[in-house]
């Protein structure tokens, strides 16, 4: 199944729901960058939870980055999601593994850790970009981005992640959003009930190996509270826009000294994006260019 997003409404309006399956573009990420298992489960999570918060975003352009701080060995997370469906990432230490936690599972907490902060900077296309941080909760990402849609954005949310690895790589990941408007809120047996089936769902990713598809998981979860599924499908990838003009600015930004020493002691540069991994080689020639550019400048 491909990578995609989708949305739905329920209860006439006062429900919204967005699922999403990232499976490939979190398999990319873990070549990418050679990621243990938990910290592939962990990336994956973060990276579906950034596209399902950006998909509520409405101005072309609109960007969700999430960062994960925690006291854990993975030490911490950065997501970049887009409103276009587009979405990168990487982890600051992909080499940790862990034990499996006492339920059996990658022990995603564990590896971010249970004190820290999650900080989420929302970018609307226009003005300031909108930040807030909030204390971890339990460092499984699901949970802690609850916390902050029901802290921050003051909106009662259910947020289902999960990413299934392998011996061969990513099997299933995605994840699940369902808030409940303000027109809703007020039906209590309503939330109740949502709650309830929420709660009892086993996880994301089972659902998908079991070979159910986002409309189907909608129907099961909001199918007697009169769900309309959006017609449209979005397309969902791992993307970064990084390239070799980008770098060559960054290296600019050094200055004439640090050029000039790149150029006596390595004869050129070598930058490699945080995000997508890719090694970038600059030669002194070109170092030399940005020297002659900066003396032009001056």
């Amino acid at each position: 199944m491909a990578d995609q997003l989708i949305r739905a409404t329920a209860a006439a309006g006062g429900i919204r729901a967005v699922g999403v399956i990232t499976t490939r573009l979190t398999e990319e990420a873990r070549a990418r960058h050679k990621l243990s298992y938990v910290a592939t489960a962990a990336l994956g999570r973060t990276m579906s939870a950034g596209l399902l918060l950006a998909s509520n975003m409405k101005r072309a352009g609109s960007r969700v980055n999430i960062r994960v701080k925690g006291n854990g060995p993975l030490e911490g997370i950065l997501v970049d999601a887009g409103l276009d469906g587009t979405v990168r990432g990487y982890v600051d230490n992909p080499s940790v593994e862990l034990p499996p936690n006492a339920k059996g599972k990658l022990d995603v907490g564990g590896a971010v850790g249970r004190v820290g902060y999650l900080y989420v900077v929302r970018d609307v296309g226009y003005g300031y970009p909108y930040a807030s941080t909030v204390e971890l909760v339990s460092g499984e990402i699901g949970d802690d981005v609850t916390h902050y849609l029901v802290s921050s954005e003051q909106t009662p949310s259910a947020l289902v992640l999960g990413v299934f690895v392998g011996s061969d790589g990513v099997q299933a990941s995605g994840g699940l959003l369902i808030q409940v408007l303000p027109k809703a809120a007020r039906d209590e047996a309503l939330v109740q009930t949502l709650e309830s089936r929420v709660a009892a769902l086993s996880g994301f990713t089972p659902l998908l190996q079991a070979g159910l598809t986002l409309p189907e998981i909608f129907d099961q979860l909001l199918g007697d509270m009169g769900l309309e599924i959006i017609p449209e499908t979005q397309l969902v990838r791992f993307h970064c826009g990084c390239n070799f003009d980008r770098v060559l600015g960054a290296l600019k930004m050094l200055g004439e000294a640090e050029l000039q020493d790149m150029i006596e002691k390595d004869d050129g540069a070598e930058a490699t994006c945080h995000f997508c991994g890719k090694v970038y080689q600059a030669s002194s020639d070109e170092l030399a260019q940005l020297i002659v550019a900066l003396r032009a400048e001056s």
